[in-house]
């Protein structure tokens, strides 16, 4: 008979099993690993550094830097395990950094932290966690990983508190790397993580969440791109859709599709007072693209870089669509393309859409996959963004 398996879903013994906790120094992923060595696994922390030391990118106390970085080996150190330090600086620039500068440059709306966990997090640190020999690798990410009773397969799951759900960061995770993942928090609200914190003794058990993208200051992500990509900066027009031009601008870096305030063109209303929007971003010509509300409404959405947990490819399968991380799915049919894309057809038209996004799909609370905008349209018009 094999043997019973254990809390992390293995047929071990705890303190047989070694697990590697992801630990970023907040709340979260400290809960994790104490958690997992007080039940009696070996863990071993690893906290990567992943901030760049250069003027372009000055961090106080973001994520995996200094501060963070002090508190999870003092989390380690207290509670009695192992914690290492790996200087992913380099890896993490190349990775996530640079491709967020350049996402801005092409008039896109990136998502760095789903970059981070697709590279750095869930593809080089995998990799340390198997050469430290362990069978498993655990996060402090609200979702849930659960066992298909039918096909014997790991699959994600939305957390059970939908205000902490993190499922659409990580559509991006392939089917081995689930294999080895394991997410303790997914079933818990924020208040039982921090109550295990306190009851547990741990420094980080008051500490604040992180609001901000992690290398991003102050949430001043233009002063980062324009650090990083001086013609960031190139000032044009703004135009609106019928082609007459209503202002200047400073860099279309400053603007996101959907926006309303702000635009730089005095009150910025059409002769019926309605408001103007940012329809669409023209970096090749400098253009920031302005027109009504009406004009943002887009009906089908284009993908580029799918990552598929589940599904054959069957052609008008219903889904539910998420294209931002905290708004609430709409009903929406998928379907995917031989080479790698796939085209989601809205039950209901959406504004403000933005490429360079990720558009995630789920079967229920189920996340199966999803990709990254490369364009939007309305079926209706023919207006293509």
């Amino acid at each position: 008979m094999s043997a019973p398996l254990n809390s992390l879903g293995l047929p071990k013994a705890p303190k047989d099993t070694r697990v590697v906790v992801a630990m970023s120094g907040g709340v979260d992923s400290s809960v994790v690993a104490a958690l997992l060595h007080e039940e009696g696994y070996d863990v071993i922390g690893v906290t990567l550094q992943l901030y760049d030391h250069g003027a372009a990118i000055e961090k106080k106390g973001a994520c995996c830097a200094g501060q963070d970085i002090y508190d999870a080996r003092r989390v380690a150190e207290e509670r009695g395990f192992p914690h290492y330090v790996l200087n992913y600086e380099d890896k993490f620039k190349n990775s996530v950094i640079e491709e967020f500068a350049d996402s801005y440059l092409r008039g896109e709306t990136p998502v760095p932290c789903i970059r981070c966990n697709q590279s750095v997090k869930f593809r080089d640190l995998l990799a340390v966690a198997r050469d430290l020999g362990a069978d498993c690798m655990a996060t402090g990410h609200y979702i849930q990983r659960r066992i298909n009773a039918k096909t014997g397969r790991a699959e994600l799951v939305r957390a059970v508190d939908p205000g902490k759900d993190q499922s659409y960061f990580l559509f991006a995770t392939t089917q081995e790397q689930l294999d080895f993942l394991r997410f303790p928090l997914g079933g818990w609200g924020k208040d039982v993580t921090r109550a295990h914190a306190q009851r547990l003794g741990l420094i980080t058990a008051a500490k604040p969440d992180s609001q901000d993208i992690c290398f991003v200051p102050a949430g001043d992500y233009t002063k980062v791109v324009k650090s990083l990509r001086p013609q960031a900066g190139t000032p044009g027009e703004i135009v609106h859709l019928d082609g007459r031009v209503l202002g200047k601008h400073d860099g279309i870096i400053h603007y996101t599709i959907g926006q309303r305030k702000g635009l730089g063109i005095g009150g910025g209303h059409d002769d019926n007072n309605d408001p103007f929007y940012v329809v669409k971003l023209d970096a090749a010509n400098a253009r920031v693209i302005v027109g009504p509300k009406e004009s943002l409404a887009r009906d089908t959405i284009h993908l580029k870089g799918c990552n598929w947990l589940s599904g054959d490819g069957t052609a008008g399968l219903p889904v539910l669509l998420k294209f931002r991380s905290m708004m609430q799915p709409i009903a929406a049919t998928l379907t995917r393309h031989d080479d790698g894309g796939a085209t989601l057809t809205l039950q209901d038209p959406q504004y403000g859409i933005s490429p360079g996004q990720a558009a995630v799909c789920y079967d229920g609370d189920r996340m199966i996959g999803g990709g990254w905008i490369a364009g939007t349209e309305n079926s209706r018009i023919a207006l293509a963004a």
